[in-house]
């Protein structure tokens, strides 16, 4: 099975289940889906930062401030979180990822999905997955910000990442997916 085939929830503006399909559909239809976003840093605090592969069917060869992806059917956010960043890191036994708050990405042209950002802290040395990842680093976050405008960034990780700053400096929480 191919990752097109892969069979995720299609979901509605409120989150809500209304269906199934292969990934492949989701993506060429346009339907709304799931995904998990999740913020790695190690234990300098450095984030995890990645360049996709040319492979990947959305955004290829881009650079990535996250590990994730989309929530299978039936999967909770919280499994695709760790799911996803034990197979992108390349580890096992990695801690639970902490969830920080849900979002509904939309780029106005088709791309739209609900995103659970989470962030855990990764102390083992990482082999991220070669079919995912093309160049990885761990940066620090005055580092990342340079490369903000040299570097072109996945658009949904970009929103994804002003919105964990906003998130940050603010005492406001969100309700778990």
């Amino acid at each position: 099975m191919t990752s097109a085939d892969e069979i995720l929830d299609v979901v509605d503006e409120h989150d809500e289940v209304v269906g199934r399909a292969r990934r492949g559909d989701v993506y060429a239809r346009g339907l709304r889906h799931r995904c998990a976003f999740i913020q790695v840093t190690d234990a300098q605090g450095r984030l995890f930062v990645h360049r996709r592969t040319s492979t990947k069917l959305v955004f290829p060869s881009l650079y990535d401030l996250f590990v994730g992806g989309v929530v299978g059917a039936g999967e909770s956010y919280d499994e695709a979180a760790l799911r996803e960043a034990e197979e992108e890191l390349g580890v096992s036994g990695l801690a639970r990822p902490s969830f920080l708050f849900k979002f509904l990405y939309d780029d106005g042209a088709g791309k739209s999905w609900w995103s659970a950002v989470y962030e855990v802290r990764c102390e083992v040395p990482v082999r991220p997955q070669a079919e995912e990842v093309a160049w990885h680093a761990f940066l620090p976050e005055a580092e990342v910000r340079e490369r903000l405008g040299e570097w072109e960034f996945v658009p949904d990780g970009l929103a994804a990442y002003e919105r964990l700053r906003a998130f940050r400096g603010s005492p406001r929480r969100s309700a778990r997916p």
